[in-house]
Order: C-alpha cells, then sequence, then structure tokens
C-alpha cells in the first residue's frame, strides 16, 4: 500500500482505535472531550483577567492533548470522508460522525467501480475507487454488465443489508472489507 493510501486511513484507523479501545460504546452518545470541555468552561467566568488565565491554561492543555493523541480534531469534510470509508463495515456506533448531517446524507454512498469481476458461482464482486470491495448476495441480475470506471449507489436497506444501483438495475451487496 502506498503512502497516500496509508495517510487516507489514518483517519478511521484511529476512530478504530477509539472504538475498540471502549471510550464509546453503541449504548451511550459519546461525550465532550474534557480538554475541549475545560475550555468552554472558561466562558463562565466573570472577571477578565481570571477568565484569560483560565483560556491560556485550557488551551495548552489542549494543545498537549491533540500532541499526545489525547484529543483528535477532525472538520467536516475529514468526517465525512471517514464515514464513506466505513460505510457497510459492521462497527460499534459512528454516531458522533453524523452529527450535523442530514439523515438521507448517511444512507447511502456514491461510488466509481474499478473492477466488476463474476464469480464462479455467478455472483458479482465489485471494487470500489477508494478501495473497498463488495460482494453480491442476491441471484439478481445486472443488465448491461457493470464495467470500470462506472458509477453506482450503494444505499442502506431493511435489516442491515445494502442495494447497489448500477444504470436502472440492483443488487443485494454486503461489504468484505
Amino acid at each position: 500500500m502506498d503512502g497516500g493510501k496509508r495517510a487516507d486511513l489514518a483517519p478511521i484507523c484511529g476512530v478504530l482505535a477509539i472504538l475498540a479501545s471502549g471510550v464509546v460504546s453503541a449504548a451511550e452518545a459519546p461525550t465532550r472531550a474534557p480538554a475541549m470541555q475545560s475550555v468552554l468552561d472558561c466562558r463562565a467566568i466573570a472577571d477578565g483577567v481570571q477568565r484569560l488565565a483560565c483560556f491560556d491554561k485550557a488551551v495548552g492543555e489542549m494543545a498537549k492533548a491533540e500532541q499526545t493523541g489525547d484529543l483528535v480534531t477532525i472538520d467536516r469534510e475529514q468526517r465525512r470522508a471517514v464515514r464513506r470509508q466505513a460505510f457497510g463495515l459492521t462497527l460499534p456506533s459512528l454516531a458522533m460522525f453524523d452529527r450535523g448531517e442530514k439523515p438521507d446524507e448517511a444512507n447511502h454512498i456514491a461510488v466509481t467501480l474499478t473492477q466488476a469481476v463474476r464469480t464462479g458461482a455467478g455472483k458479482w464482486v465489485f471494487t470500489l475507487d477508494d478501495g473497498a470491495v463488495w460482494r453480491q448476495i442476491d441471484d439478481g441480475e445486472l443488465e448491461p454488465p457493470p464495467r470500470p470506471g462506472q458509477k453506482a449507489v450503494i444505499r442502506r436497506a431493511m435489516l442491515g443489508s445494502y442495494m447497489m444501483h448500477i444504470e436502472g438495475s440492483a443488487i443485494r451487496v454486503h461489504r468484505d472489507n
């Protein structure tokens, strides 16, 4: 894997590490990071000199937390990239990445096929432009056959399944990686 691909995976690896450590569980919503909360708490101090001292201390602690990896900040585009990379994977709750998004934005992705191969069992296996591999799990047919460079949309379906729509045809798929 080249350095560019490795860097693209860095945000999702960080999220997976947080999830695996148990910091965020599917049963509870994530809370604000203590380093961030300290900065926000300074706003409540009425005296300007004390408030500034509080901000200076809290921002210093926030910078240290970010340097050590105890605090990770991402913007909306980085968050969307993580959601896109994780789309279709079975993971604990990634609800923290849905904040501020319209409900439908988290339920589908538009993709480009880089490879479409039919297996001996007659099922399709697709490799996408981001390296994700999706496998057909139903007996549906795709006419015309898919080809590299073709656009598709993968949508969440019922009971945790996914539907891949290509030029008017749709098949049920599962993400392999």
